[in-house]
């Protein structure tokens, strides 16, 4: 077994350095917290996940982890960057968040550890910035339950993506902090698509999500262009 950590050492220090701010509504991660609503109703719409153990792959700071334990579920949020899990940990704490633990770990080595523990597995805004997109997917199936959900979000990869998550989000409207994102990581629903067929997961549902500048909100839609979620399941 390969002991090669699939992460990407300047993806880790350029999130830990802004560790602090995960649960600033007005600071960089801003756009998390307006998104995270939106993609909790629309994973609660396929899977309610009220009383079922779920496993947030790439937590971060616990935004999606932490909405999803007050939803009612039994969450294990896992991260590889320290400083963002002590932020998770403190606020978990400090907002007395039931039902929630978080683990420094890697995808793959839980899956290793413990495979088919979990009911749902969330895995938000992460593929782009890991070297093997394709080795989490596959650990992500082996998590879960047959029958189980798996949902990924990610970033499109075509010129309207550049345009609109490069250099409209990072660049103009400074919605992120410039080198977020990398164009030649980010990943095409077709691509997506090939490696969750190839980890025996089947694509139930995919959804768009998309930003207007002017009335400075998100809305789930059916273009897939830029920023996109796939609702996967793992056959019985």
């Amino acid at each position: 077994m390969s002991t090669i950590l699939n992460a990407d050492p300047a993806e880790l220090a350029k999130f830990s350095e802004l560790a602090h701010r995960w649960w600033d509504m007005d600071s960089e991660f801003r756009p998390l917290h307006m998104i995270n609503p939106l993609r909790l109703d629309w994973i609660q719409s396929l899977c309610p996940i009220a009383g079922l153990r779920a496993l947030d792959v790439g937590c971060g700071g616990g935004i999606l982890a932490d909405s999803m334990a007050r939803k009612g579920a039994d969450v294990t949020g896992i991260d590889l960057s320290t400083k963002a899990l002590k932020v998770a940990q403190l606020h978990a704490f400090e907002a007395e968040t039931p039902r929630i633990a978080y683990r420094e770990i890697s995808a793959e080595a839980l899956a290793a550890e413990a495979p088919g523990s979990f009911d749902v597995v969330t895995c938000m805004e992460m593929l782009e910035h890991v070297p093997d997109p394709a080795s989490v997917v596959r650990a992500c199936s082996d998590l879960v339950k047959p029958g189980g959900w798996v949902f990924f979000s990610t970033l499109n990869r075509n010129p309207k993506s550049f345009l609109f998550a490069i250099l409209g989000a990072e660049y103009i409207l400074n919605l992120l902090p410039r080198g977020t994102h990398e164009y030649a990581k980010m990943i095409r629903p077709s691509e997506l698509a090939s490696y969750c067929r190839q980890a025996e997961l089947d694509v139930q549902q995919t959804s768009g999500m998309e930003y207007n500048p002017l009335t400075k909100r998100y809305s789930m839609s059916a273009d897939t262009g830029v920023n996109y979620l796939f609702a996967t399941r793992k056959p019985i």
